[in-house]
């Protein structure tokens, strides 16, 4: 050792920010303490960011109606808009009403019919091992429930689904009213170079999700409709309050398919065994007609979804979100795969563009 200053080197700590080894090292913590924060962020605020998912579905479905009638009245935007908020709250009030009455008034019967019909196919599974011996529907619901995840305090009671429908409806009627100011200010969040990039995202994704929620609606109003008509010709009782439910339930590609079903034919075998075929035959034609025609149609205009992709968004956001979770799993998935498709078609046009 020496006390000799001219012969000892002084070295960065490892403290020393100005170290290009610990300033790349932080950038890589960052990005990691980056990520888990947002995923801590989805789940803590999954609730408001699928509010303002809904929020946003219903916008599409407001703007594709004002973009829709304007083609045939050419009036200023605001006033189309107030038609088409009009007009859905009128329908939204009607089917609400409609199936209140249909509800009230054969609730009871469609419970007992549902409930002794189940508990008899339950024990005939039962006579061959399919299923515990002695088992009740009212056990078998409560294990779907729980397996289906937990219900969000938004959504678990009455009060909570009208707050939420109401905050959905809210910022619907906001986006809408004005969808490029919301636009561009999420443009101003990121680089002006990234700006335009953005926006061009922004528009294929609202484009697939008009045209989507558009199929979703027609696909509703054949089922539900085609199912009423149908049963009522064959004498199936309950056939009104069985078409607003499979109306209703073909919002949730897949398992609202699967839950009508159920219905119908529970309903159907109920009054003997023609009946219960052609609850059957009504249930497939329909399905046939939705699957063959309509769902093939809309998905040549906006984006081919997999069914089993669908269905396994739909198990993973049910579970971790509840009913809301599993009611926006499709247009979620949609919405992600047109930005992907969108950043792809433009990585390729430049890499066309470099080549020599």
């Amino acid at each position: 050792m020496t006390d000799d200053p001219g012969l000892h080197v002084e070295k960065r700590g490892p403290t020393e920010m100005r170290d290009p080894v610990i300033r790349e090292e932080l950038k890589r913590a960052s990005v990691w303490i980056g990520l888990a924060l947002a995923v801590a962020a989805v789940i803590f605020l999954a609730q408001p960011l699928l509010l303002v998912i809904g929020g946003l579905v219903f916008a599409a479905l407001l703007d594709g109606g004002v973009r829709l009638l304007g083609r045939v009245l050419p009036i200023a935007r605001g006033w189309r808009l107030l038609i088409v908020s009009l007009s859905a709250v009128a329908a939204l009030v009607w089917v609400v009403y409609f199936a209140g009455y249909q509800i009230a008034a054969q609730a009871e019967m469609f419970q007992r019919v549902v409930t002794e019909q189940a508990n008899r196919w339950l024990q005939w599974a039962g006579s061959f091992g399919f299923v515990p011996g002695n088992i009740q529907v009212d056990q078998v619901a409560e294990q779907l429930m729980g397996s289906l995840g937990r219900l969000t305090s938004a959504v678990g009671s009455l009060l909570g689904a009208l707050t939420s429908l109401v905050m959905i409806i809210v910022i619907g009627l906001f986006v809408a009213a004005e969808p490029r100011l919301y636009e561009r200010g999420m443009g101003w969040m990121v680089p002006i170079r990234s700006r335009e990039r953005l926006y061009r995202t922004i528009d294929r994704m609202a484009f697939t999700l008009r045209r989507l929620m558009a199929g979703r609606l027609l696909g509703m109003a054949v089922e539900g409709i085609g199912t009423w008509l149908l049963l009522a010709l064959g004498g199936v009782p309950l056939a009104a309050l069985l078409g607003i439910l499979t109306g209703l339930l073909a919002f949730l590609p897949n398992i609202g398919a699967i839950i009508s079903g159920v219905l119908i034919i529970l309903v159907g075998f109920s009054m003997g065994v023609e009946t219960g075929l052609w609850a059957i035959g009504v249930y497939v034609f329909v399905q046939v007609i939705d699957g063959y025609l309509i769902v093939p149609y809309v998905a040549r205009k906006t984006v081919d979804l997999a069914p089993a992709l669908v269905l396994a968004a739909q198990l993973f956001f049910g579970a971790l979100f509840g009913i809301l979770g599993l009611a926006l799993a499709d247009p979620i998935v949609a919405m992600v795969k047109a930005a992907l498709q969108q950043k792809s078609e433009e990585e390729q046009g430049k890499a066309g563009v470099a080549e020599p």
